[in-house]
C-alpha cells in the first residue's frame, strides 16, 4: 500500500535543519538566555533584511501580531475595522481582543482576496483600520486600498501570515510609509517555527518602537511600563528554528512554485470541474496553499483521505457563519469559496510522483462526482 501524503510535511522540513537547530539549542542552553537575546535580535535582523522592511519585531503568535500592529496604529475600544469574511478567526480575534468591532466584507471568488471596493464602501465615520488578507501565499491589491483610503486616516494593517517571500508589484508586507503588518511562523507556514511565534514589520521606526514597547509589558526597559502593554515576545528557541528554516526559504519557496505549476499541468484536464487558484496580475506567489474549488467538496475531500491523501480545508466557515462572529449578514462569495474550497498537498519536499498520485485521486473522486 502506498504511503500517505500529508497536507504538510513538517518531518521532512525538520530532518533538513535538525543538525543545525540541535547546535543552536545546545547554544541557547548553555547561556540560559531564553527571552530574547542574540538569536532573537539576530533573526529579527535576517528576517527584515528578507522582508525588504527596516524592523522586524519578533512577537509570540500571529494573533498577537495583528492586535500589537492595530493598536500601534491607534486602533482603540470602539473603534471598527474591516476584515474580510473569508480569513481564519484570528483576524477578527485580533480586532475583538482590543475593544473594536470587526466589520466584515466579502471576498474575490476567482482570488479570495479582499473585495476592495466593498472593503472602501463599508467606511464609515467609525473605521480606524482595513485588513487585507494575503491568503494562501499572494498579496492583496494594498495599492488599491491605499488610493482608495486616501485622505480618509483610515489606516491599513495588512495580515501577512501566509506570504513570506510573496511581493506584489515588487512590494513586500509592511514596507512604505505608515505600513505596518503581522505575520505568523505557526509550524505549517511557509517559514514556521517549533510552537507559537509571529513577528510585526514596518519601515516606521516609531510604530516599531510602539510594538516592541506594547509586547514587552510596556516598556523597553525593566520596570519601566510606559504604556499598558502585554507579554508578547518571541523566544530564543524559536529564534534558532526560525533562523535555519530561513536560510532555507528562499530554496523552498521555489520548490513551491514549481509544485504548484505541476498542478497546473496535472489538472489542466479537469478544468470544466475544477477552479485552479487564480494568481493576481503583479504578484509573486509563495503558495502557503494550492487551494482548488470542487463540487461535491466534502464527498471528494472523503475520497481523498480513503486513498490516503491528506487534503485541507481553508477555511469552511465564513466568520460570520461562526458562533463567535454570527451575523446576518450574507457574502455570497464567501459562502461559495467555503462551500468549494479544497486545498491539496503542497510543500518544499513534495514529490512529482507524489503530486501525480494527487493529481489521479482527484480525477478518480470527480469522476464518481459524476457518474451520480
Amino acid at each position: 500500500m502506498s504511503s500517505r501524503i500529508p497536507l504538510v510535511d513538517l518531518a521532512a522540513a525538520h530532518e533538513e535543519i535538525a543538525e543545525e537547530v540541535r547546535a543552536g539549542f545546545d547554544e541557547v542552553l548553555a547561556t540560559t538566555g531564553f527571552v530574547g537575546g542574540p538569536q532573537v535580535a539576530a533573526f529579527e535582523h535576517e528576517y527584515a533584511a528578507f522582508g525588504g522592511v527596516r524592523h522586524c519585531v519578533g512577537v509570540a503568535n500571529g494573533t498577537d501580531a495583528v492586535e500589537l500592529a492595530l493598536r500601534a496604529v491607534g486602533v482603540g475600544a470602539g473603534d471598527e475595522v474591516i476584515v474580510p469574511v473569508n480569513t481564519f478567526a484570528a483576524t477578527a480575534e485580533a480586532v475583538a481582543r482590543i475593544g473594536a468591532r470587526p466589520v466584515f466584507v466579502d471576498c474575490d471568488r476567482h482570488t479570495c482576496l479582499i473585495d476592495v471596493p466593498a472593503a472602501l464602501a463599508a467606511i464609515r465615520p467609525a473605521t480606524r483600520a482595513v485588513i487585507p488578507v494575503h491568503l494562501y501565499g499572494q498579496l492583496a491589491p494594498v495599492e488599491e486600498l491605499q488610493e482608495g483610503l486616501a485622505g480618509t486616516g483610515v489606516r491599513i494593517v495588512e495580515d501577512a501570515a501566509q506570504c513570506q517571500g510573496a511581493t506584489r508589484k515588487d512590494r513586500t508586507p509592511g514596507s512604505g510609509p505608515g505600513a505596518i503588518a503581522a505575520t505568523s511562523f505557526y509550524p505549517g507556514k511557509n517559514l514556521g517555527a517549533y510552537g507559537d511565534a509571529g513577528a510585526v514589520l514596518t519601515d516606521d521606526d516609531e510604530l516599531a518602537r510602539t510594538v516592541r514597547t506594547l509586547g514587552s509589558h510596556g516598556g523597553l526597559t525593566k520596570y519601566a511600563h510606559d504604556l499598558v502593554g502585554v507579554n508578547s515576545r518571541l523566544d530564543a528557541l524559536q529564534a534558532v528554528v526560525l533562523r535555519a528554516k530561513l536560510r532555507r526559504l528562499p530554496r523552498w519557496n521555489v520548490a513551491r512554485r514549481s509544485a504548484a505549476g505541476y498542478y497546473d499541468k496535472l489538472l489542466a484536464d479537469v478544468t470544466d470541474v475544477v477552479t485552479l487558484p487564480t494568481v493576481l496580475p503583479g504578484n509573486e506567489h509563495v503558495w502557503h496553499l494550492y487551494t482548488v474549488q470542487v463540487p461535491a467538496r466534502d464527498a471528494v475531500l472523503a475520497a481523498l483521505e480513503a486513498e490516503g491523501i491528506g487534503a485541507g480545508i481553508h477555511y469552511p466557515v465564513p466568520l460570520h457563519r461562526t458562533g463567535a462572529f454570527a451575523t446576518e449578514a450574507s457574502f455570497s462569495n464567501a459562502e461559495h469559496v467555503a462551500a468549494h474550497t479544497l486545498s491539496l498537498p503542497l510543500h518544499p519536499h513534495l514529490t512529482r510522483d507524489q503530486q501525480e498520485r494527487v493529481a489521479a485521486a482527484l480525477g478518480r473522486a470527480l469522476s464518481a462526482h459524476r457518474s451520480l
